[in-house]
């Protein structure tokens, strides 16, 4: 976050009631859904074979960090319409809440880049480019980067640089005699911690999901062509083989679901960026209750990959039906060892392929 107004309108009964159920569910579906991704990944030998996956496991760390250490205190504040916890972890709260959320997107901006070396450039430059060092240093980035443009900032007060006594104003209601935890930003810092934390990620996003696009629209059409071709008869063509086609299918269906989870990262969050540089610009004057809701529909993000992953990656799904079931040997992968099927052997293009 780059701006945290406080919603100093409040709230009705009525409305608080709503509001506290659907926070509660917010943060419990973010927490069990987190905690889900990283078991799966930590007990499932072929989830752990994917580069990719542990991007998607520091991912759902930050989002985990997310719904225990910054909702539940946004919560409170929204509800009780009062912050008791002091104007220190004011700060700290805020700076992590900057800190997280721009490690998220940072996280799916090396995510995407994976996924752009993996489908459009050759196996070789993928497996060169993408070593354990160099994951290291990418997951390393995504979080030490972030605390330049939240704690580092927050705590020295640049954010607050030219507006000390608007912020001192809106920190304390004497109509309602209440205290809020207020973080607001002048333009300067409005707009480096939006470019950085959002734009210039969402930019290299979706160049690279672009080219990712054209590639996978390339595979298939080579597919359908080589299909129709089928048994060369000059020797310069060949059909593709199993192992071939297949992974091209499975590397185009991974690019599909890491652009639909990219695509509700930026719906949820787009709005609250957005407006986060447009309000400096016009004096602060974005109500306080649209702030709140541009707010907590960034703070759904964090629930909501989890199952984007159980619906759109089979690997996953079979993963968590697994843990939810207990071990339940009906959603285990098949062992090759133990297949009893019967086999024939044939030959193509001079090399022996086992048929079951």
């Amino acid at each position: 976050l780059c701006v945290l107004p406080s919603s100093s309108e409040g709230f009705g009964i009525a409305e608080k009631i709503v509001l506290l159920t659907f926070i509660s569910a917010v943060i419990v579906m973010a927490i069990l859904g987190n905690l889900l991704v990283m078991v799966a990944v930590c007990r499932d030998r072929q989830l752990r074979k994917i580069k990719t996956n542990y991007f998607i496991v520091s991912l759902a760390f930050a989002d985990l960090l997310v719904s225990v250490l910054v909702m539940p205190f946004g919560a409170i504040e929204l509800v009780q319409d009062n912050w008791i916890y002091g104007e220190m972890f004011c700060l700290v709260r805020t700076s992590l809440d900057v800190l997280l959320t721009t490690a998220s997107i940072l996280h799916l901006c090396c995510i995407s880049l994976d996924r752009y070396y993996a489908i459009c450039c050759q196996p070789l430059v993928y497996r060169n480019k993408m070593t354990p060092l160099r994951i290291a240093v990418m997951l390393g980035g995504c979080w030490v980067i972030p605390t330049f443009i939240s704690f580092l900032p927050i705590m020295q007060g640049w954010n607050s640089i030219g507006i000390i006594d608007l912020i001192q104003q809106r920190q304390f209601n004497k109509a309602s005699n209440s205290t809020y935890c207020i973080f607001m930003v002048n333009k300067p810092y409005a707009i480096t911690c939006s470019v950085v934390a959002f734009y210039i990620p969402f930019f290299l996003m979706v160049l690279a999901y672009y080219r990712i696009y054209i590639t996978a629209r390339e595979h298939a059409r080579q597919i359908q062509v080589l299909q129709r071709a089928g048994a060369p008869t000059d020797g310069r063509q060949h059909p593709p083989d199993q192992h071939s086609t297949h992974r091209m299918k499975t590397e185009t269906k991974a690019a599909k679901t890491l652009c639909i989870i990219m695509g509700c990262f930026c719906l949820c969050w787009a709005p609250f960026f957005v407006t986060n540089i447009v309000d400096p610009f016009i004096n602060y004057t974005v109500p306080g209750k649209l702030w709140t809701a541009f707010l907590w529909l960034g703070y759904i993000n964090s629930g909501l990959n989890p199952f984007l992953y159980a619906f759109l990656n089979k690997s996953f799904r079979r993963a968590f039906l697994i843990i939810l079931c207990c071990g339940d040997e009906r959603y285990r992968r098949p062992s090759i060892l133990g297949q009893t099927v019967p086999c024939s052997t044939t030959t193509i293009n001079g090399s022996t392929h086992v048929l079951r």
